[in-house]
This record gives C-alpha cells, sequence and structure tokens, in this order.
C-alpha cells in the first residue's frame, strides 16, 4: 500500500488567482521553499508533460540534512495535468543516490472555491519511505501557509 500525506488550507484570494501561482515560475519559486529552505527553479516548462527542476536548500544543513546532498534537496517535477483554476498535478523525483529516495511521488494540488476565497488541499501519494512523514506534511503545511501569504498579498480586489 502506498503511502498518502495531505495538509490542506484556506486562503483569501480567487482559485484563479492561486492557480496562477502554482504555474508561473517566480511565484513558485517565492512560495514553494518551506520554512527552513530557500529555492531555485533551474528549469520551467509550464504546460502538461512539461515541469521543472528545482533545487531547494537547507538553511542549516545540520538539523535537516538533504537527500541530493548535505544542504539540497534536488528535484524534477514533471505537470501531469493542468485543469485550469480547479487542479495541478505534478510527478516529483528526487536525486539522491539513498534507494529509500527512489520512485515518483505524486503531487495533487486540488482547488476549490469557498465563500471565504479558496480552499487548497494538497495530497502527495507514492511517497518514498525515506521521507519523514510528519516532517513531510509540516512541509507541505509551511509551503501551503507561504503560498496563502504570497497571494493574499497580491490579490487585491478591483473596483467594478
Amino acid at each position: 500500500m502506498s503511502r498518502i500525506d495531505r495538509a490542506s488550507r484556506g486562503i483569501a484570494a480567487s482559485p484563479e488567482i492561486v492557480y496562477r501561482a502554482l504555474v508561473d515560475r517566480e511565484s513558485v519559486e517565492a512560495w514553494l521553499p518551506p520554512d527552513g529552505m530557500s529555492g531555485r527553479i533551474q528549469r520551467w516548462d509550464p504546460r502538461p508533460g512539461g515541469g521543472f527542476r528545482m533545487v531547494l536548500t537547507y538553511l542549516d544543513p545540520v538539523e535537516a540534512p538533504g537527500k541530493s546532498s548535505d544542504a539540497t534537496d534536488v528535484v524534477d517535477v514533471e505537470f501531469a495535468e493542468l485543469v485550469p483554476p480547479e487542479r495541478v498535478v505534478q510527478r516529483a523525483v528526487f536525486e539522491a543516490q539513498d534507494p529509500s529516495y527512489a520512485g515518483t511521488m505524486t503531487m495533487t494540488w486540488q482547488i476549490t472555491a469557498t465563500g471565504e476565497g479558496t480552499e487548497v488541499t494538497v495530497t502527495a501519494t507514492d511517497v518514498p519511505p525515506g521521507i519523514d512523514q510528519a516532517a513531510h506534511e509540516t512541509g507541505i503545511a509551511s509551503s501551503l501557509a507561504n503560498l496563502a501569504s504570497y497571494v493574499e498579498a497580491t490579490d487585491r480586489p478591483t473596483a467594478g
């Protein structure tokens, strides 16, 4: 049975704004790295079958050693499905020598309109066993908090 990690968050922004932040290079680079990390995108192709490569660097690698090197996690992500403004499905593969991080993890970002804005639920399936579940779910929740801060700061209603 494959492991599933999940987190969700309400965001005070429209589904369209949230979706755009999930498929825009500068946006993803700004909000995706969880607390304690910085990120840099090396390749970007935002279409189904395209994807991106991101280098995540731990700010304190002693406390959280990386999968790809002592201080980094390198991940290649394919956009498996893009359904504006409802869903983004990604297939992620970590660059790692340790076989416990091998395999393709699927991340589904489900975007649902609510009366207050948008509910975003992230479901990770086929999570490699080397990834600690509690730490992973905390990391997803941190990225969602960053996403909320990012889009709520930029989502301004227009006069009409």
